[in-house]
């Protein structure tokens, strides 16, 4: 008789699923890894997993939204740095782009991932709103300062689609090493001058 797991016991066994399913999504792409592959990995009888998560959509679903809080915590930190509004939406922007990069595969399986029903998976859901939140949050201080015009969230989303952007190039090969970070800034910039200047 398998003995009581305490919460302890389910939290950390849930831990290291997600730390092993993460590196074989990264490797193979989610859709080629199976509970059982995970399981074998673990060095766990094959039913094992099905004790902590639904199925393998439950397991992606938790390992994106750690991925996702990993993720907001490194542009809060950012954000948390002395400095005026431009000092902290510059190091939010670099920040980003050295997690892209840090942890590239982690980064494709959060953007370039999509889950049917996302809203099935409460704790994604709220990590994915969490880091969008971050990518806006150095933006309202921009606009508060004077310093840019507009709807926090809207500029935020399009500083958000120019960085993603200039990352995949890279990523793709298209831009050398280092290149994300340099067209970013330029990019960026340009739509910054355009926001300083109203529509």
């Amino acid at each position: 008789m398998p003995r009581t797991l305490s919460d302890a016991d389910v939290a950390l066994f849930r831990e290291r699923l997600c730390e092993v399913a993460e590196k074989l999504f990264a490797e193979q792409g989610p859709e080629a890894v199976t509970m059982r592959q995970l399981a074998a990995a673990l060095g766990v009888s094959p039913m094992t997993p099905y004790r902590y998560f639904k199925d393998k959509d439950d397991i992606l679903a938790a390992v994106r939204a750690q991925s996702f809080n990993r993720f907001a915590q490194a542009l809060e930190d950012a954000y948390a740095r002395p400095g005026d509004a431009r000092t902290k939406g510059a190091a939010v922007g670099e920040a980003y782009v050295r997690f892209a990069f840090d942890h590239p595969q982690t980064y494709k399986l959060m953007f370039d991932m999509h889950q049917p029903d996302e809203q099935a998976y409460p704790e994604l859901k709220q990590a994915a709103e969490r880091a969008r939140a971050t990518m806006s949050q150095y933006v309202r201080g921009l606009v508060e300062s004077g310093r840019l015009q507009g709807d926090p969230i809207r500029v935020g989303e399009m500083f958000w689609a120019s960085t993603h952007g200039c990352i995949v190039l890279e990523m793709a090969g298209r831009l050398p090493p280092g290149g994300a970070l340099k067209l970013m800034g330029e990019v960026n910039s340009a739509i910054a001058r355009g926001l300083r200047h109203g529509r």
